[in-house]
């Protein structure tokens, strides 16, 4: 399998055109195999970071973060055809969910067969995720609900900057916004609403 480049080189490595990611994905969806390596290497990092700690060491013994990481996202893009991205912050939305699928998928999986381990369900990989420790893990699927709620571009921002850490500058161009104070801005309304929506979902 085709290692991309480490998580911890951080996002200056990362190309971050809008209209090279626009122009990538059609070139995806034409069936150009070196741009899916492209899109995957710039895509997969900051998904990576996002992935630690939310996949259970008991889950871990069927593929280790990096190869379900990178698993999600092949088997994304090959399902990509339907999918208009404008934003490199919609399609980085995209593949978050299909990861977070993904990895709801293997442990509910998992959790149907017999543990091998007697080790905990609630052991986690590396500690809480940031997020987690952000909103706390009992109010993790309140935080899921009322994300489904919001509108796509306030749920780009708030994926690109709270859950993949993106930058004010980098997210400016994933959100396409002129300036990192603009996606700050953008960022501060979306977290508004969404408060407002946790505080909605029953």
């Amino acid at each position: 399998m085709t290692r991309t480049p480490d998580a911890n080189s951080g996002g200056n490595d990362r190309a971050l055109d809008p209209e090279t990611t626009v122009e990538l994905l059609n070139r995806v969806k034409a069936g150009d195999d070196a741009a899916r390596e492209r899109l995957v290497a710039r895509c997969i990092p900051p998904l990576r970071r996002w992935a630690r700690g939310r996949l259970p060491s008991y889950a871990r013994d069927m593929l280790d973060t990096e190869d379900l990481v990178q698993e999600s996202v092949l088997a994304a893009l090959g399902r990509i055809q339907g999918f208009e991205a404008r934003r490199e912050g919609a399609l980085q939305a995209y593949l978050r969910q299909a990861l977070a699928n993904r990895i709801k998928d293997v442990i509910r999986y998992k959790r149907r067969r017999p543990l091998q381990t007697e080790l905990p369900e609630d052991v986690r990989d590396q500690g809480e995720s940031p997020l987690d420790q952000v909103i706390g893990v009992e109010n993790t699927e309140r935080y899921e609900a009322a994300m489904l709620r919001l509108r796509d571009t306030d749920r780009e921002a708030i994926i690109a900057r709270v859950e993949l850490r993106y930058s004010y500058q980098e997210l400016a161009v994933a959100l396409g916004k002129p300036s990192a104070d603009a996606a700050r801005v953008a960022v501060a309304r979306a977290v508004y609403r969404l408060a407002r929506e946790i505080t909605n979902v029953e």
